[in-house]
């Protein structure tokens, strides 16, 4: 399979939660990353003084599955439209540059149910190995499906 240098992706479900208690989780990027991730994420941790209520702010986790860092950071966040964007510090695995917003939007008619949507753009590095670009772009996919179980009513 060719890949694109720039790749985006769109993903959307409706989570069954409330948007406040949604975003109250998903606002803080480490809890994000360990939901959507599992044990594919390794050592997620804050850098310096940042954490879940400053932008910026800086975070790290290993991929364990290559043994890559992931530098990111928290960008911007707007709490009333529950909005939150993030951005690769350095390259990782073959992406050179990576920029996504997550949202969480109320469903009019449901008050306990919301609407999750994640934005995703990567560039893509000129020698980045097909396989390795394919693992993490599959890996996403499914992101949006996990936050949506994370919430799921038992």
């Amino acid at each position: 399979m060719a890949i694109q240098r720039k790749h985006t992706m769109y993903d959307s479900t409706i989570v069954d939660a409330d948007p406040d208690t949604v975003f109250a989780v998903v606002r803080d990027a480490l809890k994000v990353v360990s939901i959507v991730s599992g044990p594919a994420a390794q050592n997620v941790h804050w850098v310096g003084d940042a954490g879940p209520d400053r932008v910026p702010a800086l975070y790290n986790f290993t991929l364990a599955f290559s043994g890559g860092l992931v530098q990111q950071e928290v960008a911007g966040r707007n709490e009333v439209e529950r909005s939150q964007t993030y951005r690769s510090i350095e390259p990782t695995m073959g992406v050179d540059r990576y920029i996504a917003t997550i949202r969480v939007r109320p469903i009019t008619n449901d008050p306990h149910r919301c609407f999750f949507d994640w934005t995703r753009e990567l560039t893509i590095a000129e020698d980045a190995e097909t396989e390795v670009v394919e693992t993490i772009i599959a890996m996403m996919a499914k992101q949006t499906d996990a936050i949506r179980d994370h919430f799921a009513q038992k």
